[in-house]
């Protein structure tokens, strides 16, 4: 695919189409709550044009502005997390992404930009400054996940579009970030799965993600992750659980309990080499009970969900 100036969003539709069969299928571990905003998206106007004005722009200027300050990971470079990709990538059956360490002390993250073809990793250099290797794992598996399900052009565009809307016509950006922070939630679900294939860890993975939300290793050692989680219930019959309509991730409390789901499944079990575990379809429906924002008073489902994996 050539993503340069003339990037055309239909032909990429219809590229994935022809890659992957239906362009819907996925891989075996994806939440089929991603794979079906997914094919709602593509047919949405506003997304198709907001997608590719975006890509376009980032092709053009602004990668080389983010790359500006980062470090490229190498052999020579930061080969602890080169090590670290490579044994995601292999555990997933990827290519390896190119990774870049952005200095930036002040904030957990790490983030994946580009097209399907031209795809890279920029994790902050707090984030490795706070995780331990298997955190890490989790980590960069997650983003290795965005890769894999092809989200990259999607989670590319949306980062700018909250950015920068004054550069594009409100009617075309409101319903498109809508949208694609709709897919984005559930993407990220599908993703927290690609990071917990590759850590083998539910502690290490759970880990990651609230260290995620406190921002602080210090501060993580002091959390009672029970009574952290039962936060989910406070807030889940009031008026401001709708604020997050507004977000990309869905609250880390969600994704934990989701996660937990997830090591429960026999596509996670079979993966290490386990039998038995709940099918994927069950799993996929709690969970989809679990992420939603509206409609989500399903509490005894959530709390079902809650003991099972604990």
């Amino acid at each position: 695919m050539d993503a340069g100036p003339d990037f055309d969003f239909l032909r990429y539709i219809e590229r994935r189409r022809r890659a992957t069969g239906l362009g819907e299928s996925g891989e075996g571990y994806a939440f089929s709550g991603d794979l079906a905003v997914l094919r709602t998206m593509r047919k949405i106007k506003p997304v198709e044009i907001a997608v590719g004005s975006t890509v376009r722009l980032w092709k053009n200027i602004e990668k080389n502005n983010l790359l500006g300050g980062a470090v490229r990971v190498s052999e020579n470079q930061f080969p602890k997390i080169h090590k670290l990709t490579r044994t995601c990538a292999e555990r997933l059956g990827i290519q390896a992404p190119t990774v870049y360490v952005l200095p930036a002390l002040d904030q957990l993250n790490a983030m994946t930009f580009g097209t399907d073809d031209d795809a890279f990793v920029l994790i902050n250099s707090a984030t490795v400054d706070h995780m331990s290797d298997d955190e890490l794992l989790f980590i960069i598996g997650h983003e290795c996940g965005h890769v894999q399900n092809n989200h990259v052009v999607y989670k590319t565009a949306l980062y700018y579009l909250t950015r920068m809307a004054s550069v594009f016509v409100a009617w075309i950006v409101t319903p498109a970030v809508i949208a694609l922070n709709g897919w984005s939630r559930r993407a990220e679900i599908t993703c927290d799965r690609a990071g917990l294939l590759c850590c083998r860890s539910l502690d290490a993975g759970t880990r990651a993600l609230v260290k995620f939300a406190v921002g602080s290793q210090k501060l993580y050692k002091e959390i009672n992750l029970e009574e952290y989680l039962r936060q989910l219930d406070d807030g889940r019959d009031g008026i401001g659980r709708y604020s997050e309509l507004l977000h990309t991730h869905p609250y880390v409390p969600k994704r934990v309990e989701a996660l937990r789901l997830f090591a429960q499944s026999s596509v996670f079990l079979e993966a290490m080499g386990e039998g038995g575990g709940l099918p994927k379809d069950d799993v996929d429906r709690r969970v989809a009970e679990l992420v939603a924002v509206i409609g989500q008073g399903k509490k005894k489902a959530v709390e079902t969900g809650s003991n099972d994996a604990g």
